[in-house]
């Protein structure tokens, strides 16, 4: 499953909406210098750059104090420059990312992290969803895999992939599943995946032998190991699986894309084209 081909794709599309409505703001707040935080913040910039969203890079000292940071997010709140607010997590550990990602005005939240936004798609009704879930159900769309009635596997309960895939996932009317580090087996559940997602940061956590032979199998993973990047799925599950995302080239591309959608997409909401809930 190519997705810089459909990264590519999106880009472009993006590009055509940001001439379309005029000046776009995307406001990036790092804090500390974290090595794979600032890889990230600089391929995010580079992206909003290469479609005509201005980018802002905020960069901010480990030793921040709290209400300063959620002030700072409070004035990017305020500037109508700035259509998305995406703060880089994790957070130094003295810093409560929950009050922070609360600071950031729903309408600009393009993580989809805020307690409004990630309400309404627990509701079905999806505002801002976070980039990297919609960049998955962008790729099972795009090779037409079927999920209405499928079984479908989520390994990992984050509040950035896991969560938020399955409740898109189930709005596709699949069954989920949602595994963790306290699933008793799991292979006997990614065994029964038609569809299987794997996001948890640890390489080759799922092996070809805990993949359903046909099964489409999206890895998450980006982790980083002395052989060079790996997902958390054992590439030699593609000898098994019908469909299956490389690492890299696979998901990373369509995250950054997204998130360059959103950006649009955040913009439409603050001008009115597209209708926000506020309540």
């Amino acid at each position: 499953m190519d997705g810089k081909t459909l990264a590519a794709r999106i880009r472009g599309e993006v590009a055509q909406d940001v001439a379309a409505l005029g000046s776009l703001g995307l406001a990036t707040i790092l804090v500390g210098d974290d090595p794979a935080s600032e890889i990230y913040i600089g391929l995010k910039q580079k992206a909003a750059s290469e479609v005509g969203i201005v980018a802002q890079d905020v960069r901010l000292p480990a030793n921040i104090a709290e209400d300063d940071l959620v002030h700072r997010v409070g004035v990017l709140n305020q500037d109508e420059e700035i259509d998305g607010v995406l703060v880089q997590l994790p957070l130094p550990p003295h810093l409560d990312e929950a009050r922070v990602i609360r600071a950031i005005d729903a309408v600009k939240d393009v993580d989809g992290l805020h307690p409004f936004n990630a309400g309404h798609l627990f509701l079905g009704r999806p505002t801002l969803v976070g980039a990297t879930p919609v960049g998955i159900l962008e790729m099972l769309n795009e090779y037409e895999i079927p999920l209405a009635g499928q079984r479908a596997v989520v390994v990992g309960r984050s509040n950035i992939v896991g969560k938020p895939v399955a409740q898109l996932l189930l709005q596709e009317h699949a069954t989920v599943t949602i595994c963790h580090s306290r699933t008793a087996d799991l292979a006997r559940e990614t065994l029964d995946a038609d569809v299987l997602v794997v996001a948890v940061g640890r390489p080759a956590l799922v092996t070809a032998a805990m993949v359903k032979t046909g099964a489409t199998v999206i890895d998450v993973g980006i982790n980083r190991t002395e052989g060079g990047l790996r997902g958390d799925v054992d590439p030699a599950a593609m000898e098994v699986a019908a469909f299956m995302t490389p690492v890299p080239g696979g998901v990373g591309p369509l995250t950054i894309a997204s998130l360059l959608r959103n950006t649009v997409k955040a913009a439409r909401y603050r001008r009115g084209t597209l209708a926000f809930p506020r309540d």
